[in-house]
């Protein structure tokens, strides 16, 4: 690159750049396709350097410095990447959860073993979207309409609403869109990848095994299901039928064998029809989804519970070997081997890949904890009051008009930005612990307008840039920084009201640019 007169030189992570007066440490950076993250500033705004998340350190000195707000100058040596460096962010993030009153999952989602997105499936019902609704269930668990009927429903009992008057009937209404959609004559099917020419032998079609073939077959790999049984169902089939009706199981499983590269042979029963190590060696990989007593014929390392696996990644070994379910010990809970099973697939798709075995990717969790006095009654505030709608598990389901009024009793206790947030991803990608600091978190509020926007300032970071951008708005009141020193916080002027200072494309962009789910929107 030709050196300039009026341009300056430094130096980033042992890297020459060239820059024009008045870029800054982390423009510079930009131009060497170096990544420094950033929570408070975003192109266009003017840096208010209130995060610290973006430092980094002179060479020389070691001194820390905001790389978004500190100007390149000549002969700077700057170290992006040191351990100071790393250490200092990970503290910046930790002060901010300290504080942080917000979860980023509900407990519902947290609770359910598969770790369905139970608040998105309850405002889907809410709003008639039961094609998107039954979408985000089958994306954790593969048989809704079985497990409506029999699961014990563990997310109930960790509902927030259950410590005010009483849980909201997200099992019934899981069996209510799962019903909706294998009556509506096309059954929903997710958008399988084009198949590999991967083939997995899969042993055990119990809700372990259907399970894992369902989530294998969106990815692209195809599956023989063997059971020594001659339908499929495995321990599905033994449930009192008042309880699990056999024309639902039925279809339910039809809908599932349908997916394109799954194949289902019965009355094969391993060790004897066919050998566990023929498997081996003629599938690319074999999941063990059998009942625990079926398990000795495999000849594979067990301990008193079961087949011994990598707890993480259900793969037994280092060969091309997983289980899952029964086979390794779980208990007899259905929505447990539903979930082992699409984990194991996941494992099993990487294995596959020729990528590292790591299984289902952890992500970071903020959670509010306890709630304080009055906090509840902000979350009632735009939920329905009414009563819990419920019916019996034999019977005919909820009407839709009561699916509709019991989903709106959900408090919508999980972050709207949950997958955008920028403080979660931060914090997951620099192994921050949100107990770090010992500290009173802010108290929960919510603000809400009628075209959808929410504002929890519980969440706020105080960057400053909703108030920034609001300002290119003439027709909008906006919003601006009240109260002083620890009091501050970001507030709509002279008292006013959220729907006047924040709307159309203003509440969009606002939306869009915070950095938390302090400001957001209800999926439209």
């Amino acid at each position: 690159m030709t050196h300039h007169d009026n341009q300056i030189q430094l130096t980033i992570d042992g890297h020459h750049v060239h820059v024009e007066p008045g870029t800054t440490v982390l423009q510079a950076a930009a131009k060497l396709g170096i990544a420094i993250p950033t929570m408070c500033f975003k192109p266009g705004c003017t840096p208010s350097t209130s995060c610290m998340v973006c430092v980094v350190a002179m060479e020389r000195s070691g001194a820390l410095i905001p790389s978004c707000g500190a100007l390149a100058q000549e002969g700077m040596r700057i170290r992006t990447d040191t351990p100071q460096v790393l250490a200092a962010r990970q503290s910046a993030l930790a002060l901010l959860l300290s504080e942080h009153a917000g979860d980023c999952m509900g407990p519902c989602q947290r609770g359910c073993p598969a770790e369905m997105d139970i608040p998105q499936m309850l405002r889907q019902i809410a709003t008639g979207k039961l094609d998107k609704a039954i979408a985000t269930i089958k994306a954790d668990i593969a048989l809704p309409a079985i497990l409506g009927r029999i699961c014990p429903a563990p997310c109930e009992k960790v509902c927030r609403r259950a410590g005010h008057d009483a849980a909201v009937s997200i099992c019934l209404l899981k069996r209510f869109v799962a019903d909706w959609d294998l009556a509506s004559g096309k059954p929903y099917q997710p958008q399988c990848k084009p198949l590999t020419g991967k083939k997995v032998a899969i042993i055990g079609a119990g809700p372990c095994g259907l399970a894992a073939a369902y989530y294998l077959a969106a990815a692209g790999v195809a599956s023989v299901i063997f059971d020594k049984n001659p339908q499929p169902g495995g321990m599905l089939a033994t449930i009192d039928k008042t309880l699990l009706p056999p024309e639902v199981l039925r279809a339910e499983i039809d809908t599932l064998l349908s997916l394109p590269g799954i194949e289902f042979c019965g009355n094969v029963e391993i060790g004897r029809t066919l050998s566990f190590q023929q498997l081996s060696s003629e599938f690319d990989a074999v999941f063990a989804a059998v009942g625990k007593a079926d398990v000795h014929a495999f000849g594979l390392e067990a301990t008193d519970k079961g087949i011994k696996v990598d707890s993480k990644t259900f793969r037994v070994g280092q060969n091309n070997i997983f289980a899952g379910g029964e086979a390794i010990g779980r208990r007899r809970l259905a929505v447990r081997a539903v979930a082992d099973g699409k984990e194991a697939a996941i494992s099993i798709v990487q294995f596959l890949s020729g990528k590292t075995v790591t299984g289902v990717h952890e992500r970071f969790n903020s959670r509010l904890g306890q709630l304080a006095e009055g906090e509840m009654q902000q979350f009632l505030a735009t939920a329905e009051t009414g009563p819990r709608r419920t019916v019996s598990r034999s019977g005919d389901g909820l009407a839709p008009a009561d699916a509709v009024m019991e989903s709106k009793r959900c408090l919508g206790c999980d972050c709207l930005k949950k997958d955008a947030c920028v403080l979660r991803n931060l914090a997951e990608q620099h192994h921050v612990r949100q107990q770090t600091y010992k500290g009173h978190r802010k108290p929960f509020t919510r603000q809400t307008t009628p075209y959808g926007l929410v504002f929890e300032q519980g969440k706020c970071i105080l960057c400053g840039l909703c108030v920034q951008t609001a300002r290119k708005y003439a027709d909008q009141k906006g919003l601006a920084f009240a109260g002083r020193g620890f009091e501050t916080e970001i507030a709509v002027p002279l008292h006013g009201l959220l729907a006047q200072s924040l709307s159309g494309a203003c509440a969009d962009e606002c939306i869009k640019i915070c950095p938390t789910g302090a400001i957001s929107g209800l999926p439209r």
